[in-house]
């Protein structure tokens, strides 16, 4: 089983969270951060990962810390799970239609850590988490996932449909991403010998 748990205890927040990659999409998700909270459980559910996150955060000054620091958790987890990622398929994307909004994420494994983000939103928040958020969150997962992220809404109207959009994508393309490739006999998919 190709699993991780991280503990992350600092001034602002307490999270654990565990990760299995090869799961059953089952999630029990507590931030605090209601929408956070239903947007890791989707992402789980669409990626067939198994996500257990309890987080408590000075949520009293704001969500920015509680929602950064579980997305740092979550790509730690990653980056933990995958160990040498030996025989992956490596490299994927998906398309994910959320009525009027369209999004797109594609992502490589290949342990150089990138994130671009192409998407506008027009109101400040959804729920409790804030818009200006939603890039740093996926930058969060990308850098300490050691992946390559690209994430793009190529239309929409309904930012809450936009972000859904995008981490159900995310899942979707982590899913494919990470599926073991029997043609490679365990060997690392890249021609240097090393991810």
């Amino acid at each position: 089983m190709r699993n991780a748990t991280i503990d992350r205890r600092t001034g602002e927040t307490d999270i654990h969270l565990e990760l299995t990659i090869d799961g059953s999409g089952h999630a029990e998700v507590q931030t605090g951060v209601g929408f956070l909270d239903h947007m890791l459980t989707l992402w789980a559910k669409h990626g067939l990962f198994d996500l257990t996150v309890r987080a408590t955060g000075d949520l009293h000054v704001d969500e920015h810390h509680t929602a950064e620091d579980t997305c740092i958790c979550l790509g730690q987890a990653l980056n933990q799970a995958l160990g040498e990622r030996r025989g992956l398929v490596r490299t994927a994307h998906s398309f994910v239609p959320m009525d009027e909004a369209l999004a797109l994420v594609a992502v490589d494994l290949g342990g150089r850590p990138y994130c671009v983000v192409q998407a506008t939103f027009v109101t400040p928040r959804v729920g409790q988490l804030g818009t200006d958020l939603i890039p740093h969150l996926l930058e969060s997962i990308a850098f300490h996932g050691r992946l390559n992220l690209h994430a793009q809404v190529l239309y929409g109207h309904n930012d809450h449909h936009k972000v859904e959009g995008i981490f159900k994508a995310l899942g979707r393309a982590l899913d494919a991403a990470t599926r073991i490739d029997e043609r490679l006999a365990g060997s690392v998919p890249s021609t240097k010998g090393v991810l």
